[in-house]
């Protein structure tokens, strides 16, 4: 699981413990928590450091992890580029540059094709595969024009449906999640509380959805009840964006 040390990622991380899988927590900088949530989980869950922008880094953390717990079958990719959710500070068109953009693309698209290119061979292999990616409502409704952010989550839900597309003669699923803003995460720290109050104001379950509540979507497509769900994308925000 890319970007499990902290936020959503330590979410999905801790429902997936909870359910008594084997867990491999990624982290890029983020040792000291990740080791730590890891430590909290049990001795099922390991963490493995790899910067998913460097697919050696992730070729070699998967074969560690297939070392220390076995094959890989289910895979998530949430690996997030640094990034703050402040409309007040965010770059607009007059001030963003080329490399913001390519920042943002390099981790979720690219980053998640280095991470299929590691483990599709081994899920093929088993004849069996769970691929979720990690989206944004705000590909559906741009309430913030993030951008940077938004557009690379929208070139990684093409990719989760051409994957998708290709590999599931080869028994492995690809769909994604795409939560709102979160109530809390490091990334949305710096959003306002007034944000966080109209938010669920104007959602239909009046209430920021949670790290947690989202984690429990990414269980879904792992389980065995979406054997038959590929090439979708679930918004998970309480009902804010439809469709």
């Amino acid at each position: 699981m890319t970007g499990a040390g902290r936020g959503f990622g330590a979410a999905i991380a801790s429902a997936f413990a909870r359910e008594g899988a084997k867990v491999v927590i990624n982290y890029r900088n983020s040792k000291g928590a990740a080791e730590a949530l890891a430590a909290n989980l049990g001795d099922r869950v390991i963490a493995l450091q790899a910067d998913v922008n460097n697919a050696d880094d992730v070729a070699q953390m998967v074969r560690q992890a297939e070392v220390d717990i076995g094959p890989i079958t289910t895979v998530i990719h949430n690996a997030l580029a640094d990034y703050s959710f402040n409309g007040d500070a965010r770059s607009t068109l007059d001030t963003l540059t080329a490399e913001q953009m390519v920042s943002q693309h390099r981790t979720a698209v690219l980053g998640a094709l280095n991470v299929i290119h590691a483990t599709a061979p081994g899920m093929a292999q088993e004849g069996f595969g769970r691929i979720v990616t990690i989206g944004t409502n705000l590909v559906q409704n741009p309430v913030v024009p993030y951008h940077d952010y938004t557009s690379a989550k929208a070139a990684l839900l093409a990719l989760t449906r051409t994957t998708a597309a290709e590999l599931g003669p080869r028994g492995i699923t690809v769909n994604m999640v795409s939560g709102g803003l979160l109530r809390t995460t490091d990334a949305s720290a710096a959003t306002p509380d007034e944000v966080f109050d109209y938010i669920a104001g104007v959602t239909p379950l009046r209430s920021v959805t949670t790290p947690e509540e989202a984690a429990d979507a990414v269980l879904f497509f792992a389980s065995p009840w979406a054997r038959a769900v590929t090439g979708q994308n679930l918004v998970v925000d309480g009902g804010l964006v439809f469709g």
